[in-house]
């Protein structure tokens, strides 16, 4: 959306949130009918969560300063930080993903407190409105350190918090941008084929090499942001 359709960083993460939320809800559902979805345990999840996004889109991201830090001739504007901060945490995706982890790992993980976890629920939901991305790799940890959710449980029920965290985060880019709503329809629904084109594909591919090579997808588009803003300063 910024680099290809010329949209700005705001924008962008605002229908983002709206495309990642929609498609989240359509694979939420499908593994609600399978038993995946844990709603009563999403819901706790997505409370604290939900909340920081739509206090981050509503009130943070409007107030952000034009220029965020300068310092003799070089300074950074907000759009310029927002995109780097994707690109950051696009980074971290990515090595999470393409580390050799063993799917009960997170089990053997010390418990901590229910405090702690509200906090670190609340700043994945300031992530989240940040960079307009779902934050399934923060949630489902979580959801196996704390909800003891079983690591297939886990990824649904995180579509399920994902879909509620972009949604209701949307609802405050609405009160504070002009939408194009004929695009982002457009758009979310080409995003929608292309789940269910994916989970019939899903049949087919070995999901070990799927998982490494989109992992090495992220790891490249981190890179390529992250040149291309350094670029720009």
């Amino acid at each position: 959306m910024v680099y290809i359709l010329s949209y700005s960083p705001i924008t962008a993460t605002a229908y983002s949130l709206f495309i990642v939320g929609t498609t989240s809800a359509f694979g939420a559902t499908q593994n609600f009918f399978k038993g995946f979805v844990d709603i009563k345990k999403g819901f706790l999840f997505a409370i604290p969560s939900f909340t920081a996004v739509y206090l981050t889109r509503r009130f943070l991201v409007p107030q952000l300063p034009d220029t965020i830090f300068s310092f003799s001739d070089f300074s950074l504007s907000k759009e310029a930080f927002l995109m780097l901060f994707f690109a950051v945490i696009m980074f971290f995706a990515s090595l999470s993903m393409l580390r050799k982890k063993k799917l009960n790992d997170f089990e053997n993980t010390k418990e901590e407190s229910k405090l702690l976890f509200i906090a670190q629920t609340f700043s994945v939901g300031i992530l989240i409105g940040l960079v307009g991305a779902g934050g399934g790799f923060l949630i489902i940890p979580s959801l196996v350190f704390f909800g003891k959710l079983p690591m297939r449980n886990a990824v649904a029920t995180s579509l399920f918090i994902i879909a509620l965290n972009s949604l209701i985060g949307f609802i405050g880019d609405i009160q504070t941008l002009e939408i194009d709503w004929r695009f982002l329809i457009s758009f979310t629904s080409l995003s929608v084929i292309g789940i269910f084109i994916g989970i019939y594909l899903n049949k087919f591919l070995n999901e070990a090499q799927l998982k490494k090579g989109f992992g090495y997808f992220v790891l490249l588009m981190a890179l390529f942001i992250l040149s291309k803003e350094f670029l720009k300063l």
